[in-house]
């Protein structure tokens, strides 16, 4: 990779309310629905980090019904 194409753009740990991440540059608006995540960096070490803490894939509102329905069974 060329110097001239090193991405040297700083990101930032966005979450949404259903708890899923991605990266977004940093100092830019936010899109609608996101909030930072407290973490900013690199892109890979953003992804490192999306890594370490998204461990459950699953949407914050069906792993809510999944414990609903394993507590009524």
């Amino acid at each position: 990779m060329s110097q001239d194409s090193e991405d040297t753009t700083l990101y930032q740990v966005v979450v949404n309310h259903e708890e899923q991440y991605s990266i977004w540059p940093a100092g830019r608006e936010l899109p609608l629905g996101w909030r930072e995540a407290g973490k900013s960096g690199s892109k890979e070490e953003c992804l490192a980090y999306i890594k370490e803490v998204w461990t459950d894939m699953r949407p914050l509102s069906l792993r809510k019904k999944m414990e609903e329905q394993a507590g009524n069974s």
